[in-house]
């Protein structure tokens, strides 16, 4: 029988441990973390996303300014105002929802960011510092899925592990992380792709799973091994009669004949996508206590 990771329920647990370090931290004499949100334009999953973090921040006890603008903007006036915000002393972190409009470089935008304020972990010097093994700003969904393979003690040293998808987001940092030299690391991490031959007969060798590809149900029983962890990344919408809303949400996974092979697995919604937030949330409180860019006002 396979146990559900609850990522909804370990994100609550520690939404309530970082309000209480705000609280230690404000009594005393620290300042209130504070977390920017730029938005361009009205797509409506980024929309979704950012009063999901907003909500977040005021659970935990955190300042929240989100920074909406119009997808007419240029680039230069949005470079100009992540100028802005970096020179803010009272803002900590700093996100610009993604995807941005065509007209706009994201990469240049990534970069604009000051290494410190980057609480995403999209700018190269976290990315480097990450890769070898320096302390830094992890992107939240890695960090979130490390997090949850300590939560529930799940052994990664000396296990075989298959990544699926390659982005710069999730694919790439997480196979960079489950192979570092750490006690949730030690892991031999194959990347595969679109491009990887014989994928079912890879996965099927591994021990612990991550598909991170935006497949809906692309993992079926038949790539997986018995007892295998499967983490489940992907997050698609389509359209359905059973529900309200007319939608659902689907994960890269087949949950349904999966989950039976599995020792551990995690649920779309309600497994990686909280623990996103929550990472977030830590990566701008270590921001605020200036830990990992020490000096830095």
């Amino acid at each position: 029988m396979f146990q559900l990771i609850d990522g909804k329920a370990t994100s609550t647990t520690i939404k309530d441990e970082i309000a209480e370090e705000v609280i230690q931290l404000v009594k005393n004499g620290g300042k209130v973390p504070h977390l920017a949100a730029i938005l361009v334009g009205h797509d409506g999953a980024s929309e979704t996303y950012v009063a999901s973090k907003e909500r977040s921040c005021s659970k935990v006890g955190f300042i929240s300014t989100v920074i909406r603008l119009e997808d007419s903007i240029t680039e230069t006036e949005l470079l100009e105002k992540v100028n802005e915000i970096n020179k803010d002393p009272d803002i900590d972190g700093l996100i610009v929802q993604l995807p941005l409009p065509k007209h706009i470089n994201e990469q240049k935008v990534i970069e604009a960011i000051l290494p410190e304020k980057d609480v995403d972990g999209f700018h190269p010097v976290n990315v480097g510092k990450m890769v070898i093994g320096l302390p830094g700003f992890i992107s939240a969904t890695p960090a979130g899925i490390l997090e949850l393979l300590k939560r529930y003690r799940i052994k990664t040293s000396g296990k075989s592990c298959v990544v699926i998808g390659r982005s710069n987001i999730v694919g790439k940092p997480m196979s960079i992380l489950l192979s570092q030299k750490t006690e949730f690391g030690n892991a031999t991490v194959t990347l595969c792709h679109s491009r990887t031959p014989n994928l079912k007969e890879v996965c099927a060798q591994a021990d612990i799973i991550i598909a991170a590809l935006g497949k809906a149900e692309f993992l079926t029983a038949d790539m997986v091994k018995e007892g295998a962890v499967v983490i489940d990344v992907g997050i698609t919408r389509v359209k359905s009669e059973k529900t309200k809303s007319g939608w659902k949400l689907l994960g890269d996974v087949k949950f349904d004949e999966v989950a039976p092979k599995c020792s551990y697995i995690t649920p779309v919604p309600g497994g990686v996508g909280p623990m996103t937030i929550v990472s977030l949330l830590r990566n701008t409180l270590l921001a605020s206590k200036k830990e990992i860019y020490k000096g830095i006002s």
